[in-house]
């Protein structure tokens, strides 16, 4: 085992890293938290205090579950966030090390911040104001009052209440989608609606398409169905109808999903013309095509749906998460008619049914008007938000939407992208690389930084300006964690 003190020369560094630091960290788990937060913490306090150090390789997962008596699960997922908050770098056939944190302190001390503060622009959810909170507590202070029987009782219809399908009904027509209810699943978010589409059409071996950048969502489906996923060149308003073409006609291609609507991470906006090319395209050639829509409901001119274009190939999903309330897991998933039953069928093994009770409380907001209300404060918001974007980044901006709830930045030559976003890490400002967006290749690389959640304008100014100052800063000399 490499011992603590006898650092390699450069040399000798490749033979060095082979070899594990022995390490054997005391986990000392507070009430309420988790192992894999507690090796967190123990992981990052032993690289501030020099007891692991740069370049020192750590263990392998399963030695160091084996050592500590805990999951190799558990060592992962800790080794997975330390490496997302920069002190750690995975390699694939060597290893995971600690990387080099030349202006770890220096760094904190400028911004005058709290160590414990951390300013999350990773994950993409609505915003959340003043106004969301009162319409979820005056639903909840309504549904104590009133006999909850009707659907607190039910188990069935497993696609949803009959009320809780017509009210979707009519969340879809300005979506574009003017349907029949029996057409209509009712479901626990976009997530589970995209999982039920993909598994009643695909299966291990099929060849799914996708945008070259795309929601991480489909990507781990890829692993859990075990379809084929590629990704397809894209330009300003998403997949080119010419690569779709060409990769259907070479063959073995069985759906393609997209995000036509503010896609995420790029934000790129389909236009009717293209909408209607691709669905040709994908008529053409028998692809099914699984269309996104949880963005939709924001844009507020109307533009067709793809799906609606192909009734025999064409799924539709969308949910409230994005659009009106980011707790307000429910999502609508339209089916093409013949495969009503087999969606229905998946839903029950999987979850029996979309729930209820959030169902409900949806409902009652598309029946009273309330989601329409909130919905136009989460566009006002998001339009406010994405003028502090242009004002503060400006040129940095690769491309966003003024109805976006994130924006996709461009890497400047001097940073490399894993290096940048470990330098934002230090600043306690958390966004999100390009390899979890993914799908395919020549993209470019890039960041993405998401305006959502409860955030005042000043903070996100702040922020903003934060991430400008470190975008335009030379990155530090002995970078060993981008060098590698």
């Amino acid at each position: 085992m490499l011992r603590q003190a006898e650092r390699p020369s450069s040399n000798r560094l490749s033979s060095a890293l082979e070899k594990a630091v022995a390490w054997q960290p005391a986990l000392t788990k507070q009430k309420g938290e988790t192992k894999h937060a507690a090796l967190t913490e123990r992981i990052i306090a032993d690289i501030n205090s020099g007891v692991l150090k740069p370049m020192d390789r750590m263990p392998t997962h399963r030695d160091l579950a084996r050592e500590l008596g805990i999951s190799v699960q558990t060592v992962s997922l800790s080794y997975k966030e330390a490496e997302r908050l920069g002190y750690l770098s995975g390699e694939v056939g060597r290893g995971t090390f600690v990387k080099s944190r030349v202006t770890e302190q220096a760094g904190r001390l400028m911004l005058d911040r709290s160590p414990t503060e951390v300013v999350d622009l990773s994950i993409v959810r609505g915003v959340y104001l003043e106004a969301h909170e009162t319409a979820s507590r005056q639903a909840l202070a309504a549904l104590a009052e009133d006999d909850n029987g009707a659907f607190m009782r039910p188990c069935r219809p497993i696609a949803g209440l009959d009320r809780h399908r017509e009210a979707a009904r009519h969340w879809l027509a300005p979506l574009g989608v003017e349907t029949a209810v029996e057409r209509i699943l009712i479901t626990n978010g976009a997530a589970h609606a995209l999982f039920l589409a993909l598994a009643c059409v695909v299966r291990a071996g099929d060849v799914v398409l996708t945008e070259n950048l795309t929601d991480h969502g489909v990507i781990g489906l890829a692993n859990i169905l075990g379809f084929s996923l590629k990704g397809l060149p894209t330009d300003e308003e998403g997949i080119r109808p010419d690569a779709f073409d060409a990769a259907c006609r070479a063959g073995g291609v069985r759906a393609l999903v997209l995000i036509p609507t503010l896609n995420n991470p790029t934000s790129h906006v389909a236009g009717p013309e293209r909408r209607r090319t691709i669905a040709e395209i994908a008529q053409r050639h028998g692809a099914f095509v699984v269309e996104d829509e949880v963005y939709k409901p924001l844009i507020e001119e109307p533009l067709p749906s793809i799906a609606a274009m192909l009734p025999e190939l064409g799924f539709f999903l969308t949910s409230f998460t994005k659009a009106v309330l980011t707790g307000l897991r429910v999502g609508y998933l339209v089916v093409p008619p013949q495969y009503s039953i087999r969606a229905t069928s998946i839903l029950r093994v999987t979850s029996w049914s979309g729930t209820y009770l959030p169902a409900e409380i949806a409902t009652r907001w598309v029946e009273d008007g309330t989601a329409q209300r909130l919905l136009a404060v989460q566009r006002e918001e998001a339009k406010a938000r994405q003028r502090i974007v242009a004002e503060t980044l400006g040129a940095h901006v690769a491309s966003t939407h003024p109805l976006s709830l994130c924006a996709w930045l461009k890497v400047p030559a001097h940073w490399t992208e894993d290096s940048l976003v470990r330098s934002l890490a230090d600043r306690r400002i958390a966004v999100t690389p390009s390899d979890p967006f993914v799908a395919g290749t020549g993209h470019g690389g890039g960041i993405r930084i998401c305006l959502g959640g409860r955030m005042s304008h000043e903070l996100l100014a702040r922020t903003l300006a934060d991430v400008r100052q470190t975008f335009e800063q030379l990155p530090p000399v002995f970078d060993i964690g981008a060098i590698g």
